[in-house]
C-alpha cells in the first residue's frame, strides 16, 4: 500500500518553465514546503489528480500532484505517498473506491480534487455537498489535513461551445464554492485555482480542451505550494487565492468516456 514517490523523468528543455513567473522551480518549492509537518501524503480524485495532461515544450511533464510529492519528499527522509486517483470517476465513486484505502494508509495530509465529472453532468448543489462531505469529513476526522484543489475555469476559456459555456460556468462556480466552504468548515486548505488570473487562459489546456497541459499543471502546483506554505498551522483554514512565487534562476476538453475526466 505504501509507496515511495516516483523519481521525476529527466528533461533537458525546461527553460520556459524556469522563466515563467507563474511557475515555481523544484528547489524553491522544496524549500518553501520544508517546515510543514507532513510525512505521509495520500492523493485522491479523478484524472485531475491522477495527472492526465498533454506535454508542452519547455515544461516538465510532471503533474501538480507529482510535483507536490517531489517537493515534500526532497526534504523528508522516509517520506511516503500513495496516489489512489483514477480518471473518469464521479464523486461517489471516488468515495467508495478511495476513502477506505486512504484511511488505511494513515496520511497526515490528503490532496483531493473531486466533483468535476458531476459538474459536467449537472448536479443538485445540496446533494453534491453531502456527497463531498461523506468523502472529506472522515479524512479530516482521522487527523489528516484536507487539501482540496479547485478546477481551472474552462467554461470561460473560449474552448467550450457558447451554447454550453454559461451553464457549465455556473455549475463549476457552484462546485468551487461548495468545495471551498466545506474545506473551510473542516479546517483544511482550499487552493482556489478556479479564480486565478490564468484559469481561463486557453494556453494552459490540453488538446482535448478539458485537461490541463504541462504548463497548467506547473501553474496549479505553484498555487498549491504557496497556499500550503501560507498556512499558520497544520489545520489552517484558508481559501488560498494567492499569487504564485517566481522562479529562482538556479533553481482542462476531456479525454472522454461519457464526458468524464
Amino acid at each position: 500500500m505504501t509507496s515511495q514517490p516516483d523519481q521525476p523523468p529527466v528533461q533537458a528543455d525546461t527553460a520556459a518553465e524556469l522563466s515563467d513567473p507563474h511557475c515555481l522551480a523544484p528547489d524553491a518549492a522544496a524549500e518553501l514546503l520544508r517546515d510543514l509537518p507532513w510525512n505521509r501524503l495520500a492523493v485522491l480524485g479523478d484524472s485531475v489528480t491522477a495527472g492526465v495532461m498533454d506535454p508542452l515544450p519547455g515544461y516538465r511533464h510532471r503533474s501538480f500532484a507529482d510535483r507536490f510529492t517531489d517537493a515534500l519528499a526532497a526534504t523528508r527522509p522516509g517520506f511516503a505517498a500513495v496516489s489512489l486517483a483514477k480518471p473518469h470517476l464521479l464523486l461517489a465513486e471516488i468515495r467508495d473506491q478511495q476513502l477506505g484505502p486512504a484511511l488505511e494508509f494513515e496520511p497526515d495530509v490528503v490532496m483531493v480534487s473531486a466533483g468535476g465529472n458531476d459538474a459536467f453532468r449537472g448536479f443538485d448543489p445540496e446533494a453534491l455537498r453531502a456527497e463531498l462531505a461523506s468523502l472529506l469529513t472522515p479524512l479530516a476526522d482521522s487527523g489528516a489535513l484536507v487539501l482540496t484543489i479547485g478546477l481551472f475555469d474552462l467554461a470561460r476559456s473560449g474552448l467550450v461551445p457558447p451554447e454550453h459555456a454559461d451553464g457549465m460556468a455556473r455549475r463549476f462556480d457552484d462546485l468551487d464554492r461548495i468545495t471551498s466552504g466545506l474545506t473551510h468548515d473542516l479546517g483544511g486548505i482550499h487552493v482556489d485555482t478556479h479564480h486565478r488570473p490564468l484559469a481561463a487562459d486557453p494556453g494552459i489546456y490540453a488538446a482535448d480542451r478539458v485537461h490541463a497541459n504541462a504548463r497548467g499543471h506547473a501553474v496549479a502546483f505553484a498555487a498549491i505550494a504557496y497556499a500550503a506554505s501560507a498556512a499558520d498551522g497544520p489545520h489552517e483554514r484558508s481559501r488560498a487565492g494567492l499569487g504564485c512565487l517566481r522562479n529562482r534562476p538556479s533553481s482542462a476538453t476531456l479525454t472522454s468516456r461519457d464526458d468524464r475526466i
